[in-house]
């Protein structure tokens, strides 16, 4: 029985789904190497932004159910959710999985299960398993031994939306991928303590595809509707009526276009499928590249604005990577507002109500500042919106009157 449930890495999904864990009265023990972010939690706060995981927190650290660490100590789970970057040529960077196992391997003993949430290439759950059957001789794997291993392994990534994470946890349905049917079903029932969706069982290998499906899917989505953009742009035509129009159709449902994609799934997930198949996934490769070129696009667009003014100052309206989060990985918004303050055209005021002090990328920009909506408002004669952020909606009337506004995300249109 699953008493004690390891949680490794407490960024964004790690500690919602400890908090939640420990809110069904499982003893969890967090892990993480930022000491900052253990000490934090430890003291029942939070170090990131997200509507209700808070209190979650808060109740679980006070009534003892959860605890945050440097180092892995033993437990009867092990929940893996750490990042997993580019390195060259968008290839996938495993270190952060091979590291975790390395640091396991000593605490693992007979009957543990370990789950692998953090977003992979297809073949990494039986990466891992490979690095910690090096590392514990004496252990038996599901690899080798299959239902009668020792330590179980599964693959069961999380498909929530950030600002609805605490929510989306306990109720989207889970795909659940055992390196033996054994290693599924025990999974599957340590998910079921709080999950009520459905846990859908298969294979690690179809688990890990699944995901990346699920985002490269929403990615060539989002690519049409980046693409109609520029094209529309170039026709003097007004994209959001159109899509508005088109949409009316009963069976077609373009997406909004905006600034490009990011986030830690979508603007990274294809490239995974990419790399196992380069070949074979054109279409794939294609929407990633019209994605982020949409972000050089504004760039330009930016350029040419800039160039029509006197003494430009201009505003950037968001940097996360979506609405109403403090998210700023792999964001177009932050990637747009680092280029214009590089570009050295002009002052550059950067708004985003989500953060108090601007991230380290922007050390080296004296010309960037993090300012007000309304300070922004009132210097720049550029602005350029890049995130509908809903305290934006306050802006539309005075944004309307301004004479020189980029509007990527619609706002005004609707």
């Amino acid at each position: 029985m699953i008493k004690t449930i390891s949680v490794v890495g407490l960024g964004y999904i790690g500690l919602p789904t400890a908090a939640i864990f420990a809110s069904r009265r499982f003893k969890v023990i967090g892990v993480d190497v930022n000491k900052g972010a253990v000490d934090t939690i430890n003291q029942g706060k939070v170090h990131i932004i997200e509507p209700d995981l808070d209190m979650l927190v808060q109740a679980a650290v006070a009534a003892g159910h959860l605890k945050a660490v440097t180092a892995p100590e033993p437990a009867d789970a092990f929940l893996i959710a750490v990042p997993t970057p580019f390195k060259g040529d968008h290839e996938p960077d495993l270190r952060y999985i091979e590291e975790v196992s390395q640091s396991l391997a000593p605490v693992l003993k007979s009957g543990d299960l370990v789950i692998l949430e953090s977003t992979s290439p297809v073949g990494t759950t039986e990466q891992l398993a490979n690095w910690l059957a090096a590392a514990r001789t004496d252990l038996t794997f599901p690899q080798t031994h299959g239902d009668a291993s020792d330590v179980r392994i599964a693959y069961c990534p999380e498909r929530v939306l950030p600002g609805h994470v605490v929510r989306e946890l306990v109720q989207n349905d889970r795909v659940i991928g055992g390196l033996s049917a054994r290693c599924s079903k025990e999974a599957a029932e340590l998910y079921k303590s709080f999950v009520e969706g459905e846990c859908v069982l298969t294979n690690a290998r179809t688990a890990e595809m699944c995901k990346l499906t699920e985002n490269s899917f929403r990615d060539v989505n989002i690519a049409f509707a980046n693409e109609l953009s520029i094209i529309c742009d170039n026709l003097d035509i007004d994209v959001w009526e159109l899509i508005r129009l088109a949409n009316r159709h009963p069976r077609v449902n373009i997406l909004q276009p905006g600034p490009g994609v990011g986030g830690h799934c979508i603007a990274v997930d294809p490239w995974f499928i990419v790399s196992k198949s380069p070949e074979q996934a054109r279409l794939i490769r294609t929407a990633r590249e019209v994605n982020d070129g949409k972000t050089d696009w504004v760039i330009h667009k930016i350029r040419d604005a800039v160039a029509s003014v006197e003494e430009p100052v201009v505003a950037c309206l968001g940097l996360s990577f979506k609405p109403n989060i403090d998210d700023l990985r792999e964001s177009p918004a932050l990637e747009i507002a680092l280029a214009v303050c590089g570009k050295n055209w002009s002052e550059v005021l950067l708004v985003e109500p989500f953060i108090e002090h601007l991230p380290g990328t922007f050390d080296d920009h004296a010309n960037a500042s993090l300012v007000s909506a309304d300070e922004a408002l009132k210097r720049a004669n550029v602005i350029v919106l890049l995130v509908d952020h809903a305290q934006f909606n306050d802006l539309k009337v005075p944004l309307t009157r301004h004479p020189l506004v980029i509007d990527t995300r619609g706002m005004l249109a609707r």
